[in-house]
């Protein structure tokens, strides 16, 4: 029962209990009075009617504190499940709605903290599991140490380190421990740099680079919007069926600098859309390839694209395939 909740601060309702403490007491001492009672009889009983009145609109006050508390003790336990009535309209209202807040986002957080771990172990266990089932099979002489075996080992040893090197990166843009180099770039031999690198890793698709207007400039770490760039080119690479064509555009305007990365792919469906940033996040089509990445390289661009101030996100592109945009804002002096 909290019948003070309408009140807007805990000044009117210590107000508002001082005033029915008062009412009741004059109360009591007139009705005893009229009725010939006792003077200390009338005071015990109004007294008795006050201290109860009191306690009663005290503990509506004060029942969210305890609610906090008890949810406090719980969260410590782990359970991040437990909320506080938050019906109050004053500053003891106000805490148990920032109460709330914090347990939802703990919750979160805890729940984000548990999927990576799954996630990354998962996704370490691939690797090794193939490494060891190699290695015992060279060890016991089941197959020779040929150069078809050696390059398998290789490409896992390889897949491990780059899992390794995006979970670093990602941890540092989490907690803000990499400062950005901000300068003026020209795009060109940025772009042209991660498209070559992109080449060398794949021979079945081909990289179209396009800049305007040429000479084109934009305001950034280099360093960052290469690897956004690369992300995004693995990822089209990726995607893109043999002999397709991967676009990649920059276009400079007043506004800042956009980066389109286009396929030839399935894309990417509306459902989707909303998560393909999100860390360990694979498509359909990604989860069903051998090489379909761990799911960190689109949770690294966003991190680094909003340390610029800047935007990126998913359109389709027509007739099929997909398109991704970053936008790079304008540094003002």
């Amino acid at each position: 029962m909290r019948p003070l909740d309408p009140l807007s601060s805990i000044k009117m309702k210590l107000g508002a209990v001082i005033v029915a403490a008062v009412a009741v007491t004059v109360l009591v001492v007139s009705v005893g009075t009229g009725a010939g009672a006792s003077p200390v009889v009338s005071a015990l009983a109004a007294g008795a009617l006050s201290l109860g009145l009191v306690q009663l609109l005290a503990h509506g006050m004060t029942s969210p504190l305890r609610e906090m508390a008890a949810a406090a003790k719980a969260m410590a336990r782990g359970d991040y499940g437990r909320r506080v009535t938050a019906s109050s309209h004053d500053e003891v209202g106000e805490l148990a709605r920032a109460f709330n807040a914090m347990a939802t986002q703990l919750a979160e957080v805890d729940r984000v903290r548990r999927e990576l771990v799954a996630n990354v172990s998962h996704e370490l266990r691939t690797p090794i599991t193939s490494l060891h089932a190699v290695l015992e099979n060279l060890v016991d002489g089941v197959e020779p140490a040929d150069p078809e075996t050696l390059r398998t080992m290789l490409r896992q040893v390889e897949r491990l380190g780059a899992l390794v090197a995006q979970l670093l990166d990602l941890s540092r843009l989490e907690s803000g421990a990499v400062p950005l180099q901000r300068r003026s770039f020209e795009l060109r031999p940025l772009l042209d740099d991660a498209a070559g690198e992109t080449r060398l890793r794949t021979t079945d698709v081909r990289v179209a680079v396009s800049v305007d207007p040429v000479g084109a400039t934009a305001d950034g770490d280099p360093a960052r919007v290469h690897q956004v760039v690369s992300n995004l080119l693995d990822n089209a690479v990726r995607h893109s069926p043999a002999g397709g064509t991967v676009e990649l555009r920059a276009t400079r305007s007043r506004a800042g600098v956009t980066i389109e990365v286009s396929d030839e792919g399935p894309g990417i469906s509306e459902e989707e859309k909303s998560m393909v940033f999100e860390r360990f996040y694979r498509s359909d089509s990604a989860r069903s390839s051998k090489d379909g990445g761990a799911g960190l390289g689109l949770a690294i661009a966003r991190w680094i694209v909003d340390l610029h101030g800047g935007d990126i996100r998913v359109e389709a592109r027509q007739p099929h395939g997909c398109r991704m945009v970053v936008v790079l804002p304008v540094v003002k002096a």
